[in-house]
């Protein structure tokens, strides 16, 4: 992985406005008109800003856990007050900015334009093996193919519930922003003042909505769990086609469960390595360590 080299192509309105609409409820980007203010204003709509920031730092961190990042680049209405907060990340981690005025209603244009850069540079740069997408429209379907078409590594990064399941598909790789180290999925429980207003005249609400929100966290925790679970079994089924004994190489098993379903990652679901993963499914699997040291494993 080390002669690995990554490009970052990130649709920057796309997750802004995903990311509000996903903290704050549907349509309240739109219904706030929240991309005239920027988080440094008083008010209400300044607060939500900050508590549905998107950490470009966290997404580049992890572009770059695939191989070095050669460059990277955010399109967007530059001239919108909350993108322009935006300016000190962007010059931080030294972002190649795409302007984009809109040309019909709200529609910049982001999507063809990426998609034509992205296609260019891979043809400019025969050095770049990976392409990291960031947005999860699913315009960018025909770009995902067409990158593992040129024989490039395709990793997708989307915002939960705005992420088309076609283009997680078309992805090599898919991780949820909200899984990404360092990133709370639920950053309007966790951003000071969250809950500000008359606490001491309605004391219960605030319990309220937070018992909801924990409420609803674990009933998503224990979907993600069975839905792993249940791919771990497909993968072991479709992996003991090609063995004599059921045994097969947990390196190999991984691989295919993310072939199966690119948003799969162990960490995510609170476990440390993959074998942990696999050890905690004692129930469905049985384990072994070989000569090697590598883990094998196969149903009970």
């Amino acid at each position: 992985m080390s002669d690995a080299r990554v490009a970052v192509y990130i649709d920057f309105d796309n997750m802004v406005i995903s990311r509000y609409d996903a903290v704050h409820g549907s349509g309240r980007w739109r219904k706030d008109n929240a991309r005239d203010h920027t988080p440094a204003e008083e008010g209400e709509v300044s607060r939500r800003l900050i508590e549905a920031e998107v950490d470009l730092g966290a997404i580049i961190d992890y572009a770059s856990s695939f191989g070095t990042v050669a460059f990277t680049r955010a399109y967007a209405d530059w001239s919108v007050p909350a993108n322009a907060a935006y300016k000190r990340q962007l010059t931080d981690r030294a972002v190649d900015l795409v302007q984009l005025f809109a040309t019909s209603g709200t529609k910049n244009g982001a999507d063809i334009r990426l998609s034509i850069d992205a296609v260019n540079d891979l043809f400019q740069h025969a050095d770049i093996t990976h392409v990291v997408v960031v947005g999860g429209d699913s315009d960018y379907i025909a770009l995902a193919q067409r990158c593992k078409q040129l024989g490039r590594f395709v990793v997708g990064i989307g915002v939960t519930g705005s992420t088309s399941r076609a283009l997680v598909a078309a992805c090599d790789d898919f991780s949820s922003y909200g899984d990404l180290p360092g990133v709370s999925d639920d950053a309007a429980a966790e951003a000071p003042g969250a809950d500000a207003g008359p606490v001491a005249s309605t004391p219960a609400k605030p319990v309220k909505k937070a018992a909801a929100k924990s409420a609803k966290a674990r009933k998503t925790a224990t979907s993600k769990e069975a839905q792993a679970t249940a791919l771990l079994r497909r993968a072991i089924r479709i992996g003991a086609e090609k063995s004599d004994d059921g045994w097969q190489h947990s390196s190999s098993l991984k691989s295919q469960m993310q072939r199966l379903d690119s948003t799969f990652k162990e960490k995510s679901l609170g476990f440390s390595s993959f074998r942990a993963f696999v050890e905690s499914h004692d129930k469905l699997v049985e384990t072994k360590l070989l000569d090697n040291g590598q883990l094998a494993v196969r149903l009970r």
